[in-house]
């Protein structure tokens, strides 16, 4: 297993973990409500999934 020889200083550890970005979650129509939704999750608003009715709401 590798082990670093030497510390490595806060400015290059941060500078670094700068490139760690969180991404905006990727909403899309439902094709019943019309609502936002997340893709592959069943619709909070009207409780579909692949044009079939999932959830009771």
């Amino acid at each position: 297993m590798a082990v670093p020889k030497r510390k490595m200083s806060r400015s290059n550890t941060r500078h670094r973990r700068s490139q760690w970005k969180a991404t905006a979650a990727n909403l899309v129509t439902c094709e019943r409500c019309r609502e936002p939704k997340l893709s592959h999750i069943a619709c909070p608003s009207c409780g579909t999934y692949n044009r079939r009715q999932v959830l009771d709401v």
